[in-house]
């Protein structure tokens, strides 16, 4: 059999549950089709539940305290990179591409680092570089993709700012990007953006895909790659039509939006309350650009209708991408992977955004699978992490692992009835994020969640089955001992490449 090509779509930030075809009110027509039309994951979480650990763990199929990205702020080393999923293949005989926002390494630094992330150093990198980079062999990146900064003037930036800057508009595009076109009703990091949607950067990474596909690849090898749209990320920024294409008053809230910290954690309190350390710059943007206050229900619509909005462009350029497949002939021996690097709170226990709250809409990220012997229609409960993509693409390329790997092929879930234990996420929280240190290890089965900070020794225990809204805290709870202990021996079980505490070089 030919092999088959592999195409991952990734998002940043979107929630497992924020679907049309998972009952949510959210127009998703295309990623609907693809999972009517292939596998979905409904028990898969992330690796770690901030960016770039995140996305280092996908690419190196490693654990964020051996890979060493164990908070954003810190780069992946480029000898442990260049050894993820992407130089496999490539040493398989595989084309391999990235576009879109990486965040492998730091952009927002204290000082240069020379990276081609690094908006400080991209002005070394000149206009026609294209990689490599990590194990990629061709390139076209991001580097913000968050709105809430405006694009990077030349000669910094890399392939979009260049490209959002190249007709001398580029300030003009910002000043329409940050205008709001409508009342948010105060909505935190909320509003109808001006941008028209062709400079958008969703578009431009569709864009970007869709002419490489075309013309870009080598059509005599199979390729491997990566497509990476920065949303439904905050800011809520969605262009005008698309934050108009869901009615507030139509969004569903969260069953439990309020705010309280009664039986939970130390930490969940204290995360939003300590003064961050490090840069005191540094600490009061990222206070408020990270720190949502407990919103109104209906600020709370505004919010969701607009990444509402962000998922639907998103999943309009999806839908783009798999008709330039199918034109380019190429659907039929393509696997089609659609995932998130973790998603959002978005309102449930009255939190927006991310931290080391593990509840289920930060924790679960999507993963859908369409391809050549996958079946059509299966859904899949066990518990799986984004780590084990990696060992995936190499189980159906062919290809030989260059390292460790913490993940496992999905091939017998997806082929057939294998089964798994649970699913394991960490993060070695630094104070300079929130104020605080935690050591944060969780493992998720397909019933029970438990987290445990191993500093303290304070967690939280959850059956997701009999309290899916995560009211009832079992850690600690005589009751529950045989079950914790069992978690807490799966926390143990993890392997010893535990790596030492790296600085961070800047804020993300």
């Amino acid at each position: 059999m030919t092999r088959p090509n592999i195409l991952l779509i990734s998002a940043d930030q979107h929630r497992a549950d924020c679907f049309g075809f998972m009952g949510r009110n959210v127009k998703t027509p295309h990623l609907n089709q693809l999972a009517a039309e292939g596998t979905h994951f409904t028990g898969c979480i992330t690796p770690t539940v901030v960016c770039q650990p995140a996305r280092a763990s996908i690419l190196t199929g490693q654990l964020c305290r051996t890979h060493g990205v164990h908070d954003n702020g810190i780069d992946l080393d480029p000898t442990i990179g260049e050894k993820g999923f992407a130089g496999a293949m490539g040493q398989a005989g595989y084309e391999t591409a990235f576009i879109g926002k990486a965040h492998f390494s730091t952009y927002h630094t204290f000082a240069p680092t020379g990276t081609p992330e690094c908006l400080k150093s991209s002005a070394s990198y000149p206009d026609d570089w294209n990689g490599p980079y990590m194990g990629f062999q061709h390139v076209e990146l991001m580097l913000v993709g968050h709105n809430w900064w405006a694009p990077e003037k030349p000669p910094g930036g890399q392939h979009y700012e260049r490209w959002y800057h190249m007709e001398g508009r580029g300030d003009e595009k910002t000043k329409l990007m940050w205008e709001n076109a409508g009342d948010t009703k105060g909505a935190a990091q909320t509003w109808h953006s001006k941008l028209p949607p062709a400079w958008h950067n969703s578009t431009w990474t569709a864009d970007r895909t869709i002419e490489w596909l075309k013309h870009g690849r080598d059509e005599e090898q199979p390729f491997c790659a990566w497509i990476s749209f920065p949303d439904p990320h905050h800011p809520f920024d969605a262009p005008e039509p698309w934050s108009r294409l869901h009615d507030p008053d139509e969004v569903d809230l969260p069953a439990n939006r309020k705010r309280t910290f009664e039986g939970r954690p130390w930490w969940h309190e204290k995360v939003l309350t300590e003064e961050p350390t490090g840069n005191k710059e540094g600490a009061e943007i990222r206070k408020a650009y990270s720190r949502i206050p407990e919103q109104t229900d209906e600020q709370l619509r505004e919010i969701i209708a607009n990444t509402y909005g962000q998922i639907a462009l998103i999943d309009h350029n999806v839908g783009r991408i798999l008709i330039a497949l199918k034109d380019a002939g190429l659907d039929e021996n393509t696997i089609v992977i659609y995932i998130s690097d973790h998603g959002d709170w978005l309102g449930d226990h009255g939190l927006i955004l991310k931290g080391p709250m593990h509840y289920e809409g930060l924790l679960r990220v999507p993963m859908i699978v369409k391809g050549p012997g996958v079946p059509v229609g299966k859904v899949v409960d066990q518990p799986v992490s984004t780590l084990d993509l990696g060992p995936t693409f190499l189980d159906y390329g062919g290809a030989e692992a260059l390292q460790t790997q913490h993940g496992s092929s999905l091939r017998g879930l997806i082929e057939g009835d294998e089964t798994r234990d649970y699913a394991r996420n960490e993060w070695e929280l630094l104070p300079t994020r929130a104020g605080v240190s935690l050591s944060l290890q969780t493992v998720r089965t397909r019933t029970k969640k438990l987290t445990v900070d191993l500093i303290s020794g304070a967690g939280e225990m959850y059956d997701l089955e009999g309290d899916p809204q995560e009211m009832h805290n079992l850690f600690d709870d005589p009751k529950h001992a045989d079950l914790q202990q069992s978690l807490m021996a799966a926390v143990h079980a993890r392997p010893d490449d535990v790596g030492p505490i790296r600085a961070q070089v800047g804020m993300a």
